[in-house]
Formats: structure tokens, C-alpha cells, sequence
């Protein structure tokens, strides 16, 4: 698995790559602590993907949906779910099916409900220098 250490900025440059060259249907789950990055890199994929709106955390909706022209992008926040039963109330087969791009933060909270063609993207915080984080993939 790759890995990089990247600045915020850098970290943004990545994602917006990422998300320009993701094919529709994919599903990416962006894993990491309170913190690390998450929903600065899915905005970052979601410019990328070409969504023209602001795009914001889903913490309270749970599930944001934005246009693009290469489809649509779901952007899910499963923090606050208490267990993985609670996704058929977000429409989670119909979402996970999506011809778009499908973002998930928080997605153990999904638990074997997450497909497994996912791909996994880890942040963490690099000790030694707060303003960097540190990407797997």
C-alpha cells in the first residue's frame, strides 16, 4: 500500500488527482481519527469529480448529495450511527449502487454492509509535525 506525508495543501492537491481520475461507480472509505483530514480530502475528491457546490460535512445529515457531470457524489458521515442496521434508513443499497462516486467517513460503523470493492484511504496525524498527515492507500 502506498504511503505519503502530506501538508493540508498537498493533501487537497491529491485528492482533487483522485478524484478527477476515480471511475463512476467507485466507492472510496476515508478512515482515519476525529481530525485527521477526512472531510478536507472529500471535498477535495469532490472538486475533483467536478461538483461545482460547496461541499460540507454530513456529520448531522449523515448524507450529502451533490451533481457533477460525471454523476452524482454521495458523501456519507456514519460517526453517529450506533450500529450497522441503521443504514437501510439512508437509503444505503440504493447509495452503495450509485453510477457516481460514493465518499464514506466513518466507514466501520458500516460493518460488513461496506462492499467489498471499497477502496480504503487512511489519514492519520504524524506526531513530530501537526500540520502534515499521513495518507495510505
Amino acid at each position: 500500500m502506498p504511503v505519503a506525508d502530506l501538508t493540508e495543501a498537498a493533501l487537497r492537491d491529491w485528492g482533487e488527482a483522485l478524484g478527477a481520475a476515480v471511475a463512476p461507480g467507485s466507492i472510496l472509505a476515508l478512515e482515519g481519527e476525529l481530525g485527521a483530514g477526512k472531510t478536507t480530502l472529500a471535498q477535495a475528491i469532490a472538486r475533483g469529480w467536478g461538483v461545482a457546490t460547496e461541499v460540507t460535512s454530513p456529520t448531522y445529515a449523515i448524507v450529502h448529495a451533490y451533481a457533477a457531470p460525471r454523476g452524482p457524489l454521495h458523501h456519507l458521515d456514519l460517526y453517529r450511527l450506533e450500529r450497522p442496521e441503521q443504514l437501510a434508513q439512508l437509503g444505503w443499497d440504493d447509495v452503495v449502487r450509485s453510477p457516481g462516486l460514493v465518499l464514506v467517513e466513518w466507514p466501520e460503523r458500516a460493518g460488513a454492509a461496506l462492499p467489498p470493492s471499497v477502496q480504503r484511504i487512511r489519514l492519520a496525524h504524524l506526531a513530530a509535525d501537526p500540520t502534515r498527515r499521513q495518507v495510505t492507500w
